[in-house]
């Protein structure tokens, strides 16, 4: 597999075992899974959103396993053996303040997931306020992670009313 920066995006995944390929997201709400098996070499990341209307719905549960499976059964394909699985998690951010807490709900899934299939979480940046960007090295399970503080938005500037005449008539 050729080396390289790989850019996925809410719903893709990519895995690779090159020392020389990285795989790249930036994250609000959404969590990545990064996943490896550093003996072997290999290793991927996905970007979920699992939403709050999949959750009322009951499919949220099956679009996170999903896309857990898809990311696993990948590792597999390229040598990876599931007993040697390590994981991080990065996201799950309250992006906007008074609207559903969907970060909470993708961070909590995924940690549980984790859990349930036995695959070691070795550490996870979850929940906050700011974005993310993620670099990560499947081949090592090395990741570089950067946060994006949201800057607050400034309050309009009050422009002082001219006292004195200027000549123009306001109708």
């Amino acid at each position: 597999m050729p080396g390289g920066r790989i850019l996925i995006t809410q719903g893709q995944r990519a895995v690779g075992n090159c020392s020389e390929v990285v795989i790249a997201t930036l994250l609000g709400s959404c969590v990545a899974c990064c996943i490896w098996d550093e003996e072997a070499g290999v290793g991927g990341m996905n970007h979920m959103l699992l939403t709050v209307s999949a959750q009322k719905t009951g499919m949220c549960n099956m679009v996170g396993v999903n896309a857990m499976e898809l990311l696993i059964n990948d590792i597999l394909k390229l040598g990876g053996q599931r007993n040697r699985l390590r994981a991080k998690a990065f996201g799950g951010a309250q992006m906007v303040a008074g609207l559903s807490d969907v970060g909470t709900i993708n961070a909590a899934f995924t940690l549980e997931y984790l859990n349930k299939e036995g695959i070691a979480c070795m550490g996870h940046s979850l929940g906050g306020t700011t974005a993310r960007s993620i670099l990560f090295w499947p081949a090592t399970g090395r990741v570089l992670q950067k946060t994006n503080p949201s800057e607050k938005p400034e309050a309009p500037r009050t422009i002082a009313a001219d006292k004195g005449g200027n000549g123009i008539e306001l109708l």
